[in-house]
């Protein structure tokens, strides 16, 4: 199978270094290996994602000296696709409806109940039917019927990234332990929570090799998880090391001072930032 990688930052702010490594690292990685190499803009966050950071992305991708082989693919335009999916997992009796704040959660977890680990979420809807859903309800996903789903299969996925490098099995404990009813379904709008609809459009999009940050390492037997839920077989993930400033936080969209337009505005070139990235 040919290699297919993407770049898929969300259009809420411009783009810094770290995107930059990650988005030259992945093309890089496609053109190598002949392959190809993808652009999605993960803009379900309706409020914050924004038509000129689209444009940005755009023009610093391609000031960067980036290609892409297909038209982008915008996730807004395919929230009913997601929406499918997530009526697939309900109808299994796989998602539950949660009308919890913020708020909620703080105070139950400041409170917590036996048995349920003190930093996931503490199951205060966890009874309830999807026949109670209102329309500001999140889904969330029943954590324990998920497990039983997949009881007794021997499911795994491929990591290449430098500090993760090996093979992982899907872990009924861990999961339960460690990532607990976590949101798949959005109560701001009627779509799945970004990370599973970034999941499912890997899969639409023939991606063989997730190329990301390996801040989201962990993200991935979740996502995993949701691709065998739903039938499909996962890629390969490939989490790179990340970009961080002088005092070895990540960077992020706020900041500014990193911001790849501002190193443009000093007359930077494309050469400079694969340098600066450790990618000359």
């Amino acid at each position: 199978m040919s290699y297919v990688t993407r770049f898929a930052p969300s259009p809420t702010g411009p783009l810094h270094l770290g995107h930059a490594y990650s988005a030259i690292l992945a093309h890089d990685k496609a053109r190598a290996a002949h392959g190809r190499f993808l652009l999605r803009f993960e803009d379900t966050d309706l409020e914050r994602s924004k038509p000129e950071y689209v444009a940005q992305t755009i023009d610093d991708l391609t000031w960067l000296g980036l290609t892409w082989d297909e038209e982008p693919l915008f996730q807004s335009e395919h929230l009913t696709v997601y929406n499918q999916y997530l009526e697939d997992l309900s109808a299994r009796g796989l998602t539950y409806p949660c009308k919890c704040s913020r708020k909620d959660i703080a105070a139950a977890l400041a409170a917590p109940q036996e048995g349920v680990p003190h930093h996931l979420y503490p199951q205060t809807c966890k009874s309830r039917a999807l026949t109670e859903r209102g329309p500001k309800d999140a889904l969330r996903l029943h954590m324990d019927r998920a497990c039983d789903a997949i009881e007794g299969q021997n499911l795994w996925f491929d990591e290449l990234g430098p500090s993760h490098k090996g093979r992982y099995s899907l872990d009924r404990t861990a999961l339960l332990r460690d990532v607990g009813d976590i949101v798949v379904g959005r109560k701001d709008i009627d779509t799945a929570a970004y990370f599973m609809a970034s999941a499912i459009d890997d899969v639409r999009q023939g991606i063989t090799d997730v190329v990301r940050g390996e801040d989201l390492f962990e993200f991935t037997q979740v996502q995993v998880l949701l691709l065998h839920l739903l039938g499909f077989q996962a890629p390969k993930y490939d989490h790179h090391t990340l970009i961080r400033d002088e005092n070895g936080k990540r960077l992020a969209k706020r900041d500014d001072a990193r911001a790849l337009s501002k190193f443009r505005a000093e007359g930077a070139s494309p050469n400079d930032i694969r340098q600066l990235v450790g990618l000359s």
